[in-house]
């Protein structure tokens, strides 16, 4: 990384009059609202896309290692957050047999070459929640934290600008620790056994994630799917779970291995996202589980007047969604485990979709389209059919999500059944989601045996009530338990049982292999 550019780039950022350019997103939003009044955003069929974010480790010891910038392009990926990230964006498709099938192919085309080419650099490549097992020679928590102040003249102004020496040279991710709006991101986690305070966002590198996206068909109708994604996130952030412990070193001093198994949360992915982005006073946070939707216009208003933490240079690439530029950009920032997005890069391909992110990183690709799949089959299914949890009241699907946070599939998830009937059980529960997921798959020319089999990952998961966050759990536990290991030596050795089992499934596997 050059660190001058980077610097300078970041001065450029932090020169952004922040008044005109809020001025012209709201303008921008009402450009899109008339847009969407006007049809432009309705297609004909519903389209899935995927994004699916990977640390590299060393092939050797499971230690995270830095991705050299050169082999990100050799291999098609795109940066993120950390130097250790790298991130995958499928083509999206039509919502079909055909359509999951190139889904599926494409990520595990993809991936095949990538884990080809990092094996000659001896890394690998691995899905996962939250890594933790640190650069070989340093701390988990001096990676995440480790920052430069650099000089720099800003709008003719000296200043000092904060600089993550493990962050990647993006400019937007550097001034998020220099604008005047630096309080809106905590920088911080604070989760039971661990406080860590940063001087800049590089803490989120901690995470990884799949987020699979539905485009709807017809963009008005985007409230009622958004709704239901919102009512179904707790089950499937329950059935996901993936992300138990944090790096050893992380943990507060004197914490015991006792504590973290009785304190530790399932997903700690979610916390570490919500207080390192959200301000210790802020209330809502910018990251947050969202309040449902009356419109579609709603939906833009509310990205509109969310706070832009960082204003930027805007970036015209000819695309038609460029005269709603300042409105994507802040996008960007719109923090929500459940999002519309509206762009397309031309008239024709202008698109309203949801974006669903609370699912952390799996350990197979098959895991990985297997949420997809059940996510676009039950956003078929559930609003073609008015699937009467769309009565569940708002406050106890966020008490959903956030049980399944802490719990798992030991949370207590409120449902309501197809025949209306309320439940808490959990085996009641997915026996009506699989169904209106597979019922989703079929009216959308899935074969039934394929729909069965894109379910049958998840389904086990339920039968066998186990996910991968129990799955490391139980390999914690005993090892401290039964071979008197310390917490530290238990979490390593976990780590690499999981970076093996993942190099021998993840292409061509499933977790249900992991549970024999």
């Amino acid at each position: 990384m050059d660190d001058s550019d980077l610097v300078s780039r970041t001065a450029d950022v932090l020169s952004v009059d922040a008044d005109a350019y809020r001025e012209t997103v709201l303008e921008e939003a009402d450009d899109l609202k008339t847009a969407l009044s006007d049809g432009v955003f309705d297609n004909p069929q519903a389209i899935v896309g995927f994004e699916y974010e990977f640390y590299a480790v060393d092939a050797d010891d499971a230690s995270l290692v830095r991705v050299p910038r050169r082999l990100l392009e050799l291999i098609g990926f795109e940066k993120e957050l950390g130097l250790h990230n790298a991130e995958m964006t499928t083509s999206p498709q039509p919502l079909s047999g055909y359509g999951l099938r190139a889904q599926e192919n494409e990520v595990k085309a993809r991936l095949e070459t990538a884990l080809s080419v990092t094996d000659t650099e001896g890394m690998r490549l691995v899905s996962d929640g939250l890594w933790t097992i640190p650069p070989e020679g340093e701390t988990a928590t001096g990676y995440l934290t480790e920052s430069v102040d650099q000089a720099v003249d800003v709008d003719g102004e000296p200043r000092q600008v904060t600089i993550a020496a493990n962050m990647s040279d993006s400019a937007r991710y550097h001034a998020m620790a220099n604008t005047d709006r630096a309080h809106a991101a905590g920088m911080r986690i604070d989760v039971p056994n661990v406080t860590i305070q940063a001087d800049t966002v590089m803490p989120e590198s901690l995470i990884t994630s799949i987020q699979p996206h539905y485009q709807v068909p017809h963009a008005p109708d985007l409230p009622a799917y958004f709704n239901y994604a919102l009512r179904i996130a707790g089950p499937l952030l329950a059935l996901g779970v993936n992300s138990p412990f944090f790096p050893p070193d992380c943990y507060d001093d004197g914490t015991t291995a006792e504590a973290v198994l009785s304190d530790g949360w399932m997903e700690h992915r979610i916390s570490v996202f919500e207080t390192v982005l959200n301000a210790n006073t802020e209330e809502p946070g910018k990251v947050r589980f969202p309040q449902d939707l009356t419109s579609t216009a709603e939906a833009v208003d509310r990205i509109a007047a969310d706070d832009t933490v960082v204003p930027m240079p805007v970036t015209r690439h000819g695309r038609y969604d460029d005269r709603f530029a300042h409105l994507r950009q802040t996008h960007g920032t719109y923090w929500r485990w459940v999002r519309p997005v509206f762009d397309g890069a031309s008239r024709s391909a202008a698109n309203a979709r949801i974006e669903f992110r609370p699912i952390p990183a799996q350990p197979t690709v098959r895991d990985s389209i297997a949420f997809q799949a059940v996510f676009a089959g039950l956003m078929e299914s559930l609003t073609r059919l008015e699937h009467p949890i769309q009565r569940l009241d708002w406050e106890l699907a966020r008490e959903n999500f956030y049980g399944a946070m802490r719990n798992g599939l030991d949370a207590d998830l409120f449902w309501i059944t197809n025949d209306g009937q309320e439940t808490t059980d959990v085996e009641t529960l997915y026996e009506d989601l699989f169904a209106h997921a597979v019922d989703g798959l079929t009216a959308r020319s899935v074969t039934a045996s394929d729909a069965t089999s894109y379910v049958y990952p998840l389904r086990t998961r339920v039968e066998r009530h186990t996910t991968p966050a129990s799955w490391k759990r139980s390999h914690v536990s005993e090892r401290v338990e039964n071979q008197d290991e310390s917490l530290a030596t238990a979490i390593e050795a976990m780590q690499r049982a999981y970076v093996e089992n993942q190099t021998r499934t993840l292409l061509d596997g499933s977790f249900v292999d992991w549970m024999t």
